[in-house]
């Protein structure tokens, strides 16, 4: 990449959390039985018309103002003609010329780096059906095909980035944001596993220093940020090594297979008119008021970006645990939540990014998904704080509440966890500490005073964690005349 520099476009797709699609009453909740959330009019029968649901109008204008976009007070609807096993009508509902969100922006930061990334357009459009192949995990292979059509007419949004990301990291931090800003606008769970956020990327190289763009391939099957980072640099490579070998860079589509880590061609990529365009004759122009606009804006949550900065401001916490405790909306509400029942935001801070943070990922759910509240997080924390447990010990109380769902005075109790400060029975375990740890003795009376940190981990060894580790540094210093 020393003499090359990538030029790369998102296009993603964002599946909206209403509970009815696009054009009809149909349910559009995600997982149920093959074909049972169909009608005559998502099934694309004919003499059927489809009624606009104005619920996905005004997540497309939330999208757009938390894009920095300028919403149009003129759109219309297209029908995009193509054919397909799993497109009832032959052709998909959504916008060409007349979308209704456009030029927008967004700031993305990579590795202490900040970046303006433009935003063409955001339209909406309804989703199509699903192929459920037979006897293999894809097409190719498979003996033969189903199609389930409760996807088709589901609301999407398409967002469509400018040409503006210029490496694989910084396409990762782009849709990152764009998922964070779903999730607080609660517009889009933005699960890539179940298919609510997909992504395409659009990829072409050129020297550096050139403006003109190159021919670019688009990259599809990219269900994770993972598999997208790797696939754009998969792309590059692929396109510098065509290049330096003197060949030519064909337009088209490629598949992304992640178990291979590896892109094949699938068809030469279309141009707009090869979908022939043209106003759904079904569907009337959508005319959006300048009044509907500032009504949604006032109803705009708080963005991730201005929670951060509040977080920093209100609570002294730093930019990297604000950025870590905003990144997800149900993690911020979590933080804010515990701080109704005590106010410790570091303290609170420290324990979900990680023994909650830890907990979560190892089970693959979020915070609210388990049996530990902001209430119980809090009673345990100030059970610490208080001096009634150790460190040690409420690592172990944590992990009983994700269990149980107890709080930590009744697990302290029923466990006796409770933290010894008697010093009595401290200095009891710290005499066998002296007398089994020689060499560590030696080292303090010699200067190394640092070694006694080595010396209370064995107190706390001995008293099963239970000691107070202040009253047993207290102690052990007095005992080896340490001031």
């Amino acid at each position: 990449m020393t003499s090359w520099e990538a030029v790369i476009g998102l296009e993603i797709h964002a599946q909206l959390t209403t509970n009815t699609k696009t054009f009809c009453n149909c349910s559009a909740e995600f997982g149920a039985t093959a074909n049972t959330h169909i009608c005559p009019v998502c099934t694309g029968m004919p003499g059927v018309l489809p009624v606009l649901n104005k619920n996905v109008v005004e997540y497309a204008i939330k999208l757009g103002l938390a894009t920095n976009c300028s919403i149009s007070g003129h759109n219309e609807f297209a029908r995009k003609n193509y054919f397909y096993p799993d497109l009832p009508k032959g052709y998909q509902i959504s916008q060409f010329d007349k979308p209704i969100c456009l030029k927008g922006h967004m700031d993305v930061v990579v590795e202490g780096k900040e970046s303006k990334i433009g935003i063409t357009r955001i339209h909406m459009e309804e989703d199509a059906g699903k192929l459920v192949h037979q006897g293999s995990d894809n097409i190719k292979g498979a003996t033969h095909s189903f199609v389930d059509l409760n996807r088709s007419s589901v609301p999407l949004l398409e967002i469509v980035s400018e040409p503006d990301i210029r490496n694989a990291k910084e396409a990762v931090a782009y849709m990152e944001k764009v998922k964070q800003i779903l999730q607080y606008l609660e517009i889009c769970d933005g699960n890539m596993e179940e298919g609510s956020m997909r992504c395409d990327a659009n990829v072409s190289i050129r020297k550096k220093g050139e403006t003109s763009l190159g021919t670019k391939a688009e990259v599809k099957n990219l269900n994770s940020f993972k598999s997208v980072e790797k696939a754009i640099n998969l792309e590059i490579e692929r396109q510098i090594d065509i290049l330096e070998e003197g060949g030519t860079i064909i337009q088209e589509t490629r598949h992304y297979n992640e178990a291979t880590n590896s892109t094949k061609s699938l068809r030469s990529k279309e141009e707009a008119h090869d979908y022939r365009y043209f106003p759904d004759p079904d569907l009337v122009p959508i005319v959006i008021s300048s009044e509907w606009v500032e009504e949604v804006r006032k109803s705009l949550p708080e963005l991730p970006e201005a929670r951060r900065n509040r977080y920093m401001a209100d609570y002294a916490l730093n930019e990297y645990d604000a950025l870590y405790i905003t990144s997800e909306k149900s993690l911020a509400d979590f933080f804010e939540n515990t701080l109704k029942f005590i106010n410790k935001p570091k303290d609170i801070v420290n324990w979900l990014m990680s023994d909650v943070a830890a907990y979560i990922k190892s089970k693959q759910l979020s915070v609210n998904a388990t049996k530990l509240t902001p209430e119980l997080l809090a009673g345990m924390i100030s059970l610490l704080s208080a001096g009634s447990i150790s460190g040690k010990i409420a690592k172990d109380v944590i992990l009983e509440i994700f269990e149980t769902g107890k709080n930590a005075q009744q697990i302290v109790s029923e466990k006796g966890l409770a933290q010894v400060s008697d010093e009595g029975a401290i200095k009891q375990a710290i005499e066998q500490v002296l007398q089994e740890n020689h060499e560590s003795v030696e080292s303090i009376k010699n200067g190394k005073v640092q070694a006694i940190g080595f010396l209370v981990g064995q107190v706390m060894k001995k008293t099963g964690g239970k000691a107070n580790p202040g009253l047993a540094n207290k102690l052990l210093k007095e005992l080896l005349g340490i001031s």
